[in-house]
């Protein structure tokens, strides 16, 4: 069952419980007022009789052909206009009646009314025989294929019981007239609440199929270069726009990996094939002079440090291309991740390296943002060769830059230097795999930041990157 039936049946049983529920409701409640009409109606008719005015009764044998006999207990001949007959038999409002009396051993005189004997039960003859004066009861009795509703009320002090009666089988018509009207109107109203249900659950879910169609066609197809049609503010356009941005960033992470692998493949290819050669060349090695030796050890082992280099920053450049839910949030002081990195770049090269910070500290990945700062020291000692001059970095309110003394930057690189494997021509013949400040780049949009390249006023560069200001620790003793 799909989930259009589904909301339209639960539309429809919904309506058709609430129009049960009204229903049965609305039954009892008419039912309730007719019955109480006759019970007034009744025991109005016994204080009439009780104090003699049993004019509004026709004689027990009334004729059915239209002659009308004397009124018993002082009743005319029926010309009096509060007898009321109608038909068959005398009516108050509208209704037949029939009166008798029941004394106090259980006997049973007739009063008036229509030519009907009540049936007495062990109740009434007790109410009868011991009832104080205004006890009644009231029952439903079945004469021949006619109901009536009996109320007994006792007379007190050893008179008895009188007892009046009204057939309510036109009323009990009446009450399923009105069961059989609410069991369609219910009926009628469960047809439309299950069309409107339908019609509502179709408005619904053809989105919804929309988006199990995009789903299932990039499931089947792989595709991403897909848009979802998006209306509305609901959930359901809230869920196409997401379901947009997902395959968006999809389609963003797909590019990103392939140009990867086709950089790899680029950049790995030329320190494999210098490597193939060499192991050919090392088939003669025992030809080979001591000095040719050496040189193709050390371009074996030179070729094998950058392929691991290579590696190492493929992996780096891999993990910083995650998510933002990767990023990790805990306070990393720069000042100190600067001086970690210059550290190891003192080991490595002897170079002097000034760390000058104020303090900035910023939530993000501690591992990301110390290597993005290990890249830029080790660019700016990569480039600046000669060493003379010691190599500054600078942390000012979240914002790290690395000052170098060397060639600098031209014009035309600088706004490719942070590219994948892009090498500027003054870096081709230096070591390096050009994935260096593409990790700077990561990092740095990773943190809400940016990276940036400009010429150092003395001469060499000046390279860095920003966070997100919001990043900050509100502890920070930035100037």
């Amino acid at each position: 069952m799909n989930l259009r039936t589904r909301l339209a049946l639960s539309f429809a049983l919904v309506a058709a419980v609430v129009a049960g529920l009204v229903g049965v409701l609305s039954f009892h409640a008419a039912s309730d007022r007719v019955i109480g009409e006759i019970d007034t109606q009744l025991r109005s008719a016994t204080t009439a009789i009780a104090s003699g005015q049993t004019q509004i009764l026709a004689p027990v044998p009334a004729s059915r052909s239209g002659d009308a006999g004397g009124g018993r207990g002082g009743g005319g001949s029926g010309g009096d206009g509060d007898g009321g007959r109608d038909g068959d038999g005398p009516r108050i409002a509208g209704r037949q009646l029939v009166a008798q009396a029941v004394t106090a051993d259980g006997a049973v005189q007739a009063i008036g009314g229509l030519p009907v004997t009540l049936p007495i039960t062990d109740a009434e003859r007790s109410l009868a025989a011991s009832g104080t004066a205004g006890d009644t009861q009231v029952v439903e009795v079945d004469v021949g294929s006619d109901t009536f509703r009996v109320l007994t009320t006792a007379l007190g002090d050893g008179r008895g019981a009188l007892q009046v009666a009204a057939d309510v089988d036109e009323a009990e018509d009446v009450l399923t007239g009105v069961a059989i009207e609410i069991a369609l109107v219910s009926l009628g109203v469960l047809v439309v609440a299950a069309a409107a249900g339908w019609l509502l659950a179709w408005r619904i879910t053809r989105r919804l199929k929309t988006l199990v169609g995009v789903a299932e066609q990039v499931t089947a197809s792989g595709e991403l270069d897909l848009q979802v049609p998006v209306g509305g503010k609901d959930e359901v356009g809230r869920l196409s726009a997401s379901l947009n941005t997902m395959l968006d960033r999809l389609a963003a992470a797909r590019a990103d990996q392939e140009r990867l692998v086709q950089d790899a493949a680029h950049e790995l290819r030329t320190p494999l094939t210098s490597l193939r050669t060499n192991a050919s060349v090392m088939r003669r090695f025992a030809a080979l002079s001591p000095t040719a030796r050496d040189r193709l050890v050390d371009d074996v082992v030179g070729e094998t440090r950058e392929l691991s280099h290579l590696v190492d920053e493929l992996v780096e450049l891999s993990l910083s291309s995650r998510g933002p839910q990767d990023r990790g949030d805990e306070p990393v002081d720069l000042a100190e991740a600067a001086e970690h990195a210059a550290e190891r770049v003192r080991r490595r090269t002897g170079r002097q390296i000034h760390v000058d910070g104020d303090g900035s500290v910023v939530r993000g990945s501690r591992h990301g943002l110390g290597r993005a700062i290990s890249n830029l020291v080790e660019n700016a000692a990569k480039f600046d060769a000669d060493g003379h001059e010691p190599i500054h970095v600078n942390i000012r309110n979240g914002v790290v830059t690395v000052t170098d003394q060397g060639p600098g930057i031209a014009a035309g690189d600088a706004h490719r230097v942070f590219d994948r494997f892009y090498r500027a021509d003054v870096s081709r013949g230096l070591p390096g795999s050009g994935l260096g400040l593409s990790i700077v780049r990561e990092v740095a949009e990773s943190h809400g930041g940016s990276p940036f390249v400009a010429d150092a006023p003395d001469g060499g560069a000046r390279v860095g990157f920003s966070v997100d200001p919001s990043r900050l620790s509100p502890t920070s003793a930035t100037t």
